[in-house]
């Protein structure tokens, strides 16, 4: 089997080199190329377009910012679907509106291909640890012949929710909602403690072996304690992205999601400031003096 991946950001290029670790033929795109030549060090093999890459591969993984950029990689002259094998599958990790990824499931069909919607929980240095979170749905057969796949490419759980494409993508838009929910509550915690007079990094550290011992509490509170917002592992511009898609996603389901509106315009606030680029654990921000 060959693979295809597309889009080596900060946590795609992680997972790519996972896969190239497992031994398959790796074929490598992304649109500044310059980013594929550490994995064309390791033995991949770069390829110019999607099309070279597509006609190569029997599944490519992509991995891409929004769905814009996943519509383009896939429906334009020289996309997937012009290009792809026949029966070949297309396994996107990005996040992205279930709406969109029904829509691409239904046009790879018309052309006997697959789509797995498969958005992954973690950060870059989760994917180098292999303890990344897989939420899969689509067509049996295909999740069943992904699943050791997404374990090869640093997937410490591969969670199954169904034959239903659009599934996985709102399990991840709801974990990601409830994610920026604790960065904004650890951030107006520490500004209540601080402008109480209490240490709240010896709060936190209780907090952290306590009521609130989890790795997102755990990871998240030492950035935000220390305002290491940079480099960035996700940033402001991209949570932004998410959070306008949990909107349109509770506008399609007909459910308010005040705490969402809330949290747009933290990030809102923070991208219109210029900081654009900061790790989006510095949404509570907008709740400082």
């Amino acid at each position: 089997m060959k693979y295809g991946f597309i889009g080596l950001g900060s946590l795609g290029t992680p997972i790519a080199i996972n896969l190239l670790e497992s031994g398959h033929p790796l074929y490598v795109y992304n649109r500044t190329i310059a980013k594929a030549k550490p994995l064309e060090a390791k033995g991949a093999i770069v390829c110019d377009t999607v099309a070279a890459l597509a006609q190569q591969c029997d599944i490519v993984v992509t991995m891409v910012a929004d769905d814009a950029a996943l519509k383009s990689i896939t429906t334009s002259e020289n996309g997937l679907l012009q290009h792809g094998k026949p029966g070949s599958i297309h396994i996107s990790m990005s996040t992205i509106l279930a709406q969109t990824a029904g829509e691409l499931a239904a046009l790879h069909q018309e052309k006997g291909q697959h789509y797995l919607s498969a958005p992954v929980f973690g950060r870059p240095e989760a994917a180098v640890a292999r303890k990344l979170n897989f939420v899969i749905s689509g067509e049996k057969t295909i999740r069943e012949q992904a699943t050791p796949l997404l374990k090869e490419a640093g997937g410490t759980g591969v969670w199954d929710f169904g034959d239903d494409v659009l599934t996985a993508n709102t399990v991840k838009l709801c974990g990601n909602f409830l994610i920026a929910t604790a960065l904004e509550a650890i951030g107006e915690s520490a500004l209540l403690a601080q402008q109480s007079g209490v240490d709240a990094h010896k709060m936190w550290d209780m907090f952290g072996q306590t009521i609130f011992n989890a790795p997102i509490y755990q990871n998240y509170s030492k950035i935000i304690l220390n305002q290491q917002f940079e480099p960035a592992a996700f940033t402001a511009k991209l949570g932004l992205k998410d959070l306008n898609l949990v909107l349109q996603q509770g506008a399609l389901a007909q459910q308010p999601l005040p705490l969402a509106e809330l949290l747009k315009g933290h990030l809102a606030q923070l991208v219109n400031n210029g900081k654009e680029s900061i790790d989006w654990s510095a949404v509570s921000l907008g709740a400082s003096k």
